[in-house]
Parts: structure tokens; C-alpha cells; sequence
């Protein structure tokens, strides 16, 4: 199917199927309900065909170019239909699973993931690491029956949600650096780990804690080769810095119209807005080619720290200006309205932060992409 005929058909079908994809009262509140409606709304798509396209068959897919899938989640994000974030996660891991799972492993559970049948999180951050995942301490070590996994990650997004991780973790010594790094896919219902959730100054518990304490991973779980751990989170980051963002894109261009539609008049100059939206077209037109260059078979790398920053300024200027535009709701505003209102506007500021902070983006642009030389 090609794409104008395939966004005039999940266009018609998400306008048949409003009742049912619309959550209750016309928007979840808490990360449960947004769970709850996510797992809904991605059963309903695959079930019609519509999640299924865009991805290789070998995994249940339909086939066809990945700007279908790419067209299916700005299509639900801009209708407020799911949450961008929770959205993404398919797209932040299921690429990387097609690519380096056991063919068997990935044609079983990749099609549980589109379905939304299972969550999957992502164990790369730790404590004490900050930045520099090279040096994760997360450590598996080989036995006779498969790999015993000890350690601990923070900073794991919906993980008290996920049947599955994929988590890295270090097989070699500290000394070898990424070169020692293992990527497994775990069960989280495996003895031995415990998850810890962290609530956030938003007042939501997206990430986690994730606790393992020698747990057992057999070895056909093991996504690629061992010691390979390092290619594939340098597959995995560029789809989460990028591909993974066109939805958020989409969502964050729909309240910028909600906001000129709710702020008074005389209140935000234009100016301010032209500035807003500049920012957001010059995010949409970076992630719109990287779209264009995965679908054309292309790889993707350290240019998507490109499209992070861009998406992280945008969102961030946006939201400056709901500060501006509707202070009073924001600040003391008790309604449903106000509250989400207040709930983006501190979410905004982690965007410097999430998918690699804007200063790392920086240096892997300079060092990276503009040969800059090493940080001194």
C-alpha cells in the first residue's frame, strides 16, 4: 500500500472507530489508564491491519515502507487518541529486536509488542553512570545453564508495566569499556528482580528502578553476539533520538493550537508564537528526512542527536510560552484542563534530559558529525 492511500484509509477508519479509540471523558489521566487505553488502541489497529504495516513479515508485519507506521502514530497522537511517550517505546525497541533477536524469538514476540499484548522497557541507565553508558556495571556472568544477571538500572521507563527488557549489561572486564557489553532480553517476571518506581515532579511514575539479584537469562536470549551489547544500543539510540519523536512532533504541534485557541488574545505577541512554530517546522521538516532516509534503507546514527535537539528546544519553547500565555490555569488552575496544562509544562523540562541530555547531544554533534575533536 502506498502512503496516500494508506493515510486516507486509517483516516476513514479512525473516524469510524472514534467511540471506541476516544479514551473516557476524552483523555486518560493517570499512567494506568494511559496504559490501559494504549494496550486497547494498539490491539484495535493491529487487529484491523493498520499497526501491522510498516513493519518486515518475517515478525508479523505486512510489509511496505516504515512512512506507514510512521503516519499511523502521528495520526493517533494528533487526535489525543494515546500518549506520544508510551507510544514510541514500539518504535525504540522493536527495530532493534527485528535486527539482532534469533529470528525465532523476534517472529514470536515482536507481534506481542505491536499488538499491545506486552510492554518492553529498556535497562541502560544506572546509577552513578550518569551519561557515559560505556562505563554500566549491570554484570552477567556465563554459567553452564545461561547468564546469572546481577545489578541495577534506574531511570527505566515503564518498567513496572513490561514483561520484557532489553538490558545491557557488562561481560567483560571494566578495562574493555563498550567492548564488554552484552544486550539480553529479559522476562521481568524472572526471580530476582524487583522494580521500584520513581515518581516525578509531574506527578507521575513513568520511570523506575529495576532491581537484579542473580537473576537467570538463558542464552537464546542473548540479542546478538556476546560482547556485541554495544552495536546494538548504538542501533537502538539513534531510533529513540529520532523516528521515535515524529509522534511527539505531531502532538506537540496540536497543543500549540490548543493554546491559541485558550489564551486570551492580547496575551502572547505574534512574535512569540512565530518563534514557537518555527521551531517546531524546523523539528518537523529534520524528522520528516530522517523519516524519508530510514524508509529508503538508509542507517541511522549520530545525526538523529541532530533531531533530538531540536525536538527538546521545541518542546521547551513551547511550553514557555503555555507559561506565558495561560500562567493563572497553570499555576492555580484546578480543573482537568489546567491540571494537564500543568502536568506538560513541568514535563517539558526533562526534554533536555530524556533519550541523552542536550549537552551529550552536542558533543556526539561535534565531536561526531563536525570532527570537532574529543572533549578536553
Amino acid at each position: 500500500m502506498d502512503l496516500p492511500d494508506f493515510r486516507a484509509a486509517v483516516d476513514r477508519w479512525i473516524d469510524a472507530n472514534a467511540a471506541e479509540l476516544t479514551p473516557e471523558h476524552g483523555r486518560t489521566t493517570s499512567l494506568d489508564e494511559q496504559m490501559a487505553h494504549l494496550s486497547l488502541v494498539k490491539r484495535r489497529t493491529y487487529d484491523a491491519g493498520w499497526m501491522r504495516w510498516g513493519w518486515p513479515e518475517r515478525v508479523g508485519g505486512l510489509g511496505g515502507s516504515s512512512l506507514l507506521r510512521a503516519y499511523l502514530g502521528e495520526a493517533l497522537t494528533a487526535r489525543d487518541l494515546v500518549e506520544p511517550g508510551i507510544y514510541s517505546m514500539t518504535e525504540v525497541l522493536a527495530p532493534t529486536m527485528i535486527d539482532y533477536a534469533p529470528p525465532d524469538l523476534a517472529a514470536e514476540m515482536v507481534p506481542r509488542l505491536l499488538r499491545g499484548d506486552e510492554t518492553w522497557c529498556q535497562g541502560f541507565s544506572e546509577p552513578g553512570t550518569g551519561s557515559n553508558l560505556a562505563s554500566l556495571q549491570c554484570r552477567a556472568t556465563r554459567t553452564d545453564d545461561g547468564w546469572r544477571v546481577t545489578g541495577q538500572k534506574v531511570w527505566t521507563s515503564l518498567a513496572q508495566f513490561a514483561q520484557r527488557c532489553v538490558l545491557l549489561t557488562r561481560t567483560g572486564t571494566p578495562e574493555s569499556a563498550h567492548r564488554g557489553i552484552t544486550a539480553l532480553f529479559v522476562d521481568m517476571d524472572t526471580p530476582g528482580i524487583s522494580v521500584r518506581p520513581i515518581e516525578t515532579m509531574h506527578g507521575a511514575d513513568e520511570f523506575c528502578e529495576v532491581f537484579l539479584d542473580d537473576v537467570a537469562v538463558p542464552f537464546d536470549r542473548t540479542l546478538g553476539d556476546e560482547g556485541q551489547g554495544w552495536a546494538v544500543a548504538m542501533d537502538l539510540l539513534p531510533f529513540e533520538r529520532s523516528t521515535a519523536l515524529w509522534h511527539r512532533g505531531a502532538y506537540l504541534y496540536r497543543r500549540l493550537e490548543r493554546l491559541l485557541d485558550a489564551a486570551p488574545d492580547e496575551v502572547l505577541t505574534p512574535t512569540e508564537v512565530g518563534e514557537v512554530f518555527q521551531q517546531l517546522f524546523a523539528f518537523r521538516a529534520r524528522s520528516l528526512g530522517t523519516q524519508h532516509r530510514l524508509a529508503a534503507g538508509e542507517r541511522l546514527g549520530a545525526e538523529t542527536s541532530v533531531d533530538k535537539i531540536l525536538l527538546a528546544t521545541a518542546e521547551q519553547a513551547l511550553y514557555d510560552l503555555v507559561g506565558d500565555g495561560l500562567s493563572d490555569d497553570v499555576v492555580l488552575g484546578d480543573d482537568p484542563v489546567s491540571a494537564r496544562w500543568r502536568s506538560e509544562v513541568l514535563y517539558a523540562r526533562a526534554a533536555t534530559i530524556y533519550g541523552g541530555s542536550a549537552e551529550i547531544q552536542r558533543n556526539i554533534v561535534a565531536r561526531r558529525l563536525l570532527d570537532l575533536g574529543a572533549d578536553r
